[in-house]
């Protein structure tokens, strides 16, 4: 499942691509199939790391130019002007200096680079921190989420980076009622047979693709869709 749209990225062979907060690499394994990149998975959680690898390691596209590592977002392994593009996707609201990882990602940008931040939309998230509070979960941090992102604001934190915005879009209309499904059953979410009936629902629609729920996210998404993404550049000379 992806939330990143990589025709935004302006991808062209030979370019390296960071996926910042790569978790089990769901975005690294969908650009192992784009001719002639270098796409780099980072990620705090060594177990992430060690899934992404697995997950990659089965599929046939051109493993020798995929790398994992395990990094700080505050503080990365790379140097100045180094990637074409960089994915920081559902990440920088579960870091607490959120600032210095946007910081990090202007800094490895090449200028003319291309970034696609996504995050939590505002209002279905606070919708999760209600229904969490109200099931006697941890208020602050459903999914360990840590801030809710308001929109206009993150794009002016990007844009004094040197970032120049160039769009952006809603993603997973049909995954909000999932995710409040959990947070109002917290305590059981990981077994309770609605929060498990959706799931497989949402694995379903994942895998078949059926024109009903494909129709059903295009006009959800919009409304209710549960991420933001973000797409910048950086400018020339920055």
């Amino acid at each position: 499942m992806l939330t990143v749209e990589f025709e935004r990225l302006d991808l062209k062979p030979g370019g390296k691509v960071l996926d910042l907060g790569c978790g089990e690499g769901r975005h690294v394994r969908g650009l192992q199939g784009v001719a002639g990149l270098t796409v780099i998975g980072l990620d705090l959680d060594p177990a992430q790391i060690r899934a992404a690898k697995a997950a990659g390691a089965a599929l046939p596209e051109a493993a020798e130019r995929v790398e994992f590592f395990i990094g700080d977002a505050t503080c990365l392994p790379f140097t100045d002007d180094y990637f074409d593009a960089v994915i920081c996707s559902e990440v920088l609201e579960h870091i607490p200096d959120y600032q210095a990882t946007m910081g990090e990602i202007s800094r490895v940008l090449k200028p003319g680079g291309v970034l696609a931040a996504t995050v939590p939309r505002a209002w279905p998230e606070r919708i999760c921190w209600a229904l969490a509070s109200g099931a006697g979960g941890h208020a602050d941090q459903p999914g360990g989420h840590i801030r809710i992102f308001n929109e206009a604001a993150l794009r002016r934190e990007l844009e004094d980076l040197g970032l120049a915005f160039r769009g952006k879009h809603y993603a997973h209309g049909l995954h909000a009622p999932f995710w409040w499904l959990n947070c109002a059953l917290w305590k059981r979410r990981d077994d309770h047979p609605l929060v498990t009936l959706y799931h497989r629902f949402l694995v379903w629609d994942l895998m078949q693709r059926p024109w009903l729920t494909r129709a059903l996210d295009a006009v959800l998404t919009p409304i209710a869709g549960k991420s933001l993404a973000l797409y910048y550049r950086k400018a020339q000379g920055a």
